[in-house]
């Protein structure tokens, strides 16, 4: 059964979001940020540092944001997909160039435009960044859309 382009960017949106909170929990875990504390800093971009205040009702509101956000990116990518065809006729470097899009689209754009906590310049914190963004943004997205849109896989040669 084919999919709907809906169903598709439902399905891109919620791996990718997946995917990238996990990996956020896990790596940045490593450095002492709980879970918790994790998804208030997510909410901080709507409620600035009063977040951290608002226990699990400003983490699930973190939660709802960000899951938001990686169905925006994905349906972006979507349609962006529709009017270049080879974005998804080579999802690996499409997805991959996309995901550090996305990455910088939202340290450039989104997160200096939002009310949460400015963080020093990190090139450490920029690869691991741009990393999570490659594997578990851009590439799912692409991966999901491609199949979603009835292209199979591409075989090389």
């Amino acid at each position: 059964m084919r999919s709907t382009p809906l169903r598709t960017i439902l399905a891109a949106g919620l791996l990718c979001g997946a995917l990238d909170i996990t990996a956020a929990i896990v790596v940045y875990g490593r450095f002492g940020a709980t879970p918790l504390r994790i998804l208030q800093g997510i909410a901080a971009g709507l409620l600035g540092p009063r977040a951290s205040d608002g226990g699990l009702a400003t983490a699930v509101l973190g939660l709802v944001c960000h899951f938001t956000i990686a169905l925006g990116a994905a349906a972006v990518f979507a349609a962006l997909a529709r009017r270049v065809p080879a974005l998804i006729a080579y999802p690996w470097p499409s997805g991959a160039l996309y995901g550090i899009a996305v990455f910088f689209f939202m340290n450039r754009v989104v997160v200096p435009l939002s009310r949460a906590h400015k963080s020093t310049f990190s090139w450490k914190m920029m690869w691991i960044g741009l990393a999570i963004h490659v594997v578990c943004v851009g590439l799912p997205i692409a991966l999901v859309v491609r199949r979603g849109f009835g292209l199979k896989a591409r075989r090389p040669g």
